[in-house]
This record gives structure tokens, C-alpha cells and sequence, in this order.
């Protein structure tokens, strides 16, 4: 199942006592405030270690399907827990355990029949962070496992925040060693290695506004292939860059939080794609809050992509003209092609007592050719649906 996942493409509580004014010389802990704006994932001050404990168990199911096929369904219990040490120190990890059911992707509209699977997948990672004065750093490790793929990932990063508290840079760095099989070819055993990079800031440009800025690179060697399609042949290397804006402003008279983001991503497959989206985190009376969100992606196809023309006869669609020498490099692959896909998404959190908070969101992703903004999609493939559930129960202690 995870070899079918090689491919990155694009495809968060509210201070509500923010002042609205104050001039930038007297900002002192306006970055904290601002840090609980939702939205970015950057680090809250480095010098503030936390305080409480804090654990979460969430139930997440997924399932997509395209007209006529319902195809993969994941059912992901997962657990987490972050636990402050001796003041300067935190520990925090994960596990999760998804069992996964269906039928491989249905990757052109004309083919009807799909292979089968059902497998199990166990993961897990942990990261230590040591806080100081007005940095902080952190070491990760994580594990990924199930019968055709294994993921092994170590981890660094540091950031600082500066002396007026309203600005904190962020750097990391990573490393993974992918195992890949194949439940069709049981010689099949490849690796691929990944270096990543990530490089931000974060800004509290005024006492309610909140921008980041973060850039990141991957370099990757070995197996990109999807072994489950045939034909499907990529080059065993790939450099993967993403640019993202975030912007979170908070509207006082609302209490309410406007979360907005732009993503740029490229590669050297030649895939290209600019996603944008906004969410609105709105508390309300009794302990509620809700977060109806918004995310629009639109994606240049890779060089390599071809739109495949089914072939009764030798039952796969194939590139017109395929044979054993055709172009070194080619694949069918959807997630790979040009299209325009819509994510909208609701999420809804209960206070339920002092520290206990539960959580539900919903989101529902459609994707199609023709919403393709700049250029026409690629022609004869499905409409694809996927749906996420998820549930939440937190504790901070």
C-alpha cells in the first residue's frame, strides 16, 4: 500500500483578549498572545517550556471512491502524549495503527477492475526538546511499517525568538530510509533515501495579525516507481520544494480568528501546484468553538504523465502506440496528471470540563480535470471523492 504513496503533491485555541492598537516598540508578549492564533505550525516562544502534561486520543476513518467504485476505507486509532521534565525539558511521541481495506486506485476511467488489498500499518515517532533562554532545540525519530513498505526517520531542529518576543526563525533538517516491496512480485526489494530541509519565520506584525514564511526542500534517491501499475517507470531521483505564506488575523469584536494560507509547491518531475486555503475559527458560547475551512488546489501535470488509452485486448490502458522501448520514463499515475481538486471541512470543539476538550471534524475533497484553473485538466480519468471523519478527546493535566 505505501509504494502506491510516493508521491507528495498538493495535495490547528484563540486569544481573544488581543489588543487592537499599541505601537511595535511596545509589543512585549504580543507573540505570545498572537502564537495561539490557530493556524501555524510554528513553535510557540522558544523560552517557554510547557507547563501541563497533555494527552489525546483521536479516531480518524477516511474513504474515497469514484463514480461507481467504492474504493479504499482506513479505520487510524492513534494516541499522544506531551509531558514536561525538570522545567527546561519535554517529551512528547505518537503512535497510531491504521488498518486499511479496498481496492488499488482505478487510475483511468475505463478501467473496471482493480487489485484488492487489506493490510495494517503501525507507526510511531518521538521527539525530545530542550528550552533555553531564547531557543530552543529538538530531536525526533520516527517508524512506519506495514508488509510492503518500512520508513525509518531521524530528525533535528532549533529556532530562537528575538529579544521583543515577536519574531521566532525555525530551522530543520531530516533524514529517512524507505524500504519498498511488492505483494505482486515478492522479489521486489528497494530503498529510497530522503534528506529534507525547512527553513521559517514567524511574525506578529501587529497585535492582531500573525504572518509566517517558511521554505522547504526535499532531495530524494532511489525507488519512485509505483510497482502496482504497469506500465509506470519515474526516475530514481527526485528534488521537491514547497513556499508557504500564512497569514491569522484575529477580529476582536468577534473573538473570532480568519486562518489563510498559500502553498507553492514544485518538483523536478515537472509537477507544479498552487493550493490556497482559509479557515474561520469561531468560539461561542458554553465552551464551544467551530472551524468551517476552505482549501482549493490546482496542479500542472508531471513530464512524464501520460493519459493512457484502454485497450481491451491487453488489459491496462497503455500509452497510444506502448511498446517494451517506449520513452524511458512514463506513468499513469492520477495523482501525477493535471487537475483541480476542492477540500471543505468543518470542525467542532467542546470544552467539555476544566483541561478536557473533545473535537469532531469532517472534511469532504472532490477532484476533477476540468477544475483545473490555467490550463485544461488531464482528459478521461473519474471524478475522485475521499471523505475524513475524525474524532478527538484531549486533557491537559
Amino acid at each position: 500500500m505505501a509504494a502506491t504513496e510516493n508521491d507528495l503533491t498538493p495535495d490547528m485555541t484563540v486569544d481573544t483578549n488581543a489588543n487592537a492598537g499599541g505601537s511595535r516598540s511596545t509589543w512585549g508578549g504580543v507573540l505570545a498572545a498572537a502564537m495561539l492564533l490557530p493556524g501555524l505550525q510554528a513553535p510557540a516562544l522558544a523560552e517557554t517550556p510547557p507547563e501541563q502534561a497533555e494527552m489525546s486520543v483521536k479516531l480518524l476513518h477516511y474513504r474515497d471512491r469514484q463514480p461507481g467504485f467504492d474504493r479504499i476505507k482506513v479505520t487510524a486509532p492513534s494516541v499522544y502524549l506531551m509531558v514536561p521534565v525538570a522545567g527546561r525539558w519535554s517529551v512528547e511521541g505518537s503512535l497510531v495503527n491504521d488498518s486499511v481495506s479496498g481496492a488499488s486506485p482505478r487510475y483511468h476511467s475505463a478501467v473496471s477492475g482493480a487489485s484488492r488489498l487489506d493490510e495494517t500499518r503501525k507507526a510511531g515517532d518521538v521527539q525530545v526538546t530542550r528550552y533555553n533562554d531564547r531557543d530552543a532545540w529538538s530531536l525526533g525519530a520516527a517508524y512506519s511499517t506495514e508488509h510492503d513498505y518500512r520508513s525509518r526517520t531521524v530528525s533535528a531542529g532549533y529556532r530562537r525568538s528575538s529579544e521583543d518576543n515577536n519574531t521566532t526563525w525555525n530551522i530543520g533538517a531530516a533524514f529517512s530510509d524507505d524500504w519498498i516491496g511488492s505483494s505482486d512480485d515478492p522479489t521486489l526489494s528497494r530503498g529510497r533515501n530522503t534528506t529534507q530541509l525547512t527553513v521559517g519565520v514567524t511574525q506578529a506584525w501587529t497585535a492582531v495579525d500573525l504572518v509566517q514564511l517558511s521554505l522547504g526542500a526535499n532531495w530524494g534517491h532511489g525507488m519512485y516507481s509505483d510497482p502496482y501499475k504497469f506500465p509506470d517507470r519515474r526516475p530514481d531521483r527526485r528534488e521537491q520544494y514547497t513556499l508557504m505564506t500564512r497569514w491569522n488575523h484575529h477580529f476582536s469584536d468577534w473573538k473570532a480568528t480568519l486562518r489563510s494560507s498559500w502553498r507553492y509547491y514544485a518538483d523536478s518531475f515537472g509537477v507544479r501546484a498552487n493550493t490556497l486555503e482559509s479557515a474561520w475559527v469561531q468560539p461561542l458560547p458554553g465552551g464551544w468553538t467551530l472551524t468551517p475551512s476552505l482549501r482549493y488546489t490546482t496542479q500542472r501535470a508531471a513530464k512524464f504523465y501520460y493519459d493512457p488509452v484502454y485497450d481491451a485486448a491487453l488489459g491496462a490502458p497503455l500509452p497510444p502506440g506502448y511498446t517494451a522501448t517506449s520513452p524511458q520514463y512514463l506513468s499513469p499515475d492520477q495523482r501525477l496528471s493535471a487537475f483541480g481538486a476542492v477540500t471543505v471541512g468543518m470542525k467542532v470543539a467542546y470544552d467539555i470540563a476544566p483541561n478536557w476538550t473533545a473535537d469532531l471534524s469532517l472534511e469532504h475533497y472532490e477532484q476533477r480535470a476540468s477544475w483545473r484553473l490555467g490550463g485544461s485538466g488531464s482528459p478521461g480519468l473519474d471524478r475522485f471523492q475521499a471523505d475524513w471523519l475524525q474524532v478527538g478527546l484531549s486533557h491537559r493535566f
